[in-house]
């Protein structure tokens, strides 16, 4: 079982959750590529960071929102969005590679993941976006996203991933943010949840339906209080459970 995190999802002067901490623990890295959060210098300092450590770096793209956090729907067109995606992957495994790694997965961030599961114009446009970047690069998101159909049958790896701290609905969709007990908060809980997926394959949803889903990778969040403490505790159990944890594109690759 891979273990995800979001990284590097400050911007100048301003950072966000304990990211050499988390770096202890996860296998890979979903890194911000400057559109949600992000710059140069973050970017290129979270990869030499990852790359020390050993966890796989990931290409955490959205779209251009910085004031929103990328948790806006944008109304983009596909075209533009395909360039969006590609400028993002080409300046993350710019730094990746000047940091002795590679960008090995994408993962897309927040409004666009969302949207991602059943907009279809835009499921098109990112599929086009990572062919185009490198056809052989794994993607990584919610089972049953459209974008995730579209990729498996345009030749990409898929992957699919869950959320520790985050409530499902009985369809297997993630309850909304807004929406009261949508992010989950009691860290035996949220063992437990990971536990439930790594071992059972299922989660148990909001109205108490038990949802079977495939997992390759747990997402847990970095920005919310104890998290690091909170992800170690599920590596843990993970281990007691013998479950391994290696990241979901296989080793992180090195640059000669």
């Amino acid at each position: 079982m891979d273990l995800n995190a979001d990284l590097g999802e400050g911007f100048g002067r301003w950072a966000l959750g304990d990211d050499v901490g988390l770096l202890g623990v996860v296998s890979s890295a979903n890194i911000a590529c400057g559109f949600h959060a992000g710059d140069p210098s973050i970017m290129y300092r979270t990869c030499e960071a990852a790359a020390a450590a050993g966890v796989a770096v990931g290409a955490h793209v959205g779209y251009r929102d910085l004031a929103g956090f990328g948790r806006r729907f944008v109304d983009v067109a596909p075209a533009e969005l395909t360039a969006d995606v590609l400028y993002q992957l080409g300046g993350l495994d710019a730094c990746a590679r000047a940091a002795g790694t590679r960008v090995s997965y994408v993962k897309p961030h927040g409004a666009l993941y969302n949207a991602l599961g059943t907009h279809e114009a835009q499921a098109d446009a990112v599929v086009d976006a990572v062919r185009a970047f490198d056809p052989s690069l794994p993607v990584l998101g919610l089972p049953g996203a459209v974008w995730l159909k579209r990729a498996e049958v345009a030749g990409l790896p898929v992957r699919y991933e869950a959320f520790a701290d985050r409530a499902y609905t009985g369809r297997g969709t993630l309850v909304d943010r807004r929406s009261p007990g949508a992010v989950l908060h009691s860290g035996a809980e949220i063992v437990q949840r990971c536990l439930s997926l790594a071992v059972d394959g299922q989660v148990r949803a909001v109205d108490g339906r038990v949802v079977r889903m495939r997992v390759d990778s747990l997402c847990v969040h970095g920005d919310t209080a104890g998290a690091v403490g909170i992800a170690r505790a599920v590596r843990d159990a993970l281990a007691g459970a013998g479950v391994a944890v290696e990241a979901v594109a296989g080793e992180p690759p090195r640059i000669a």
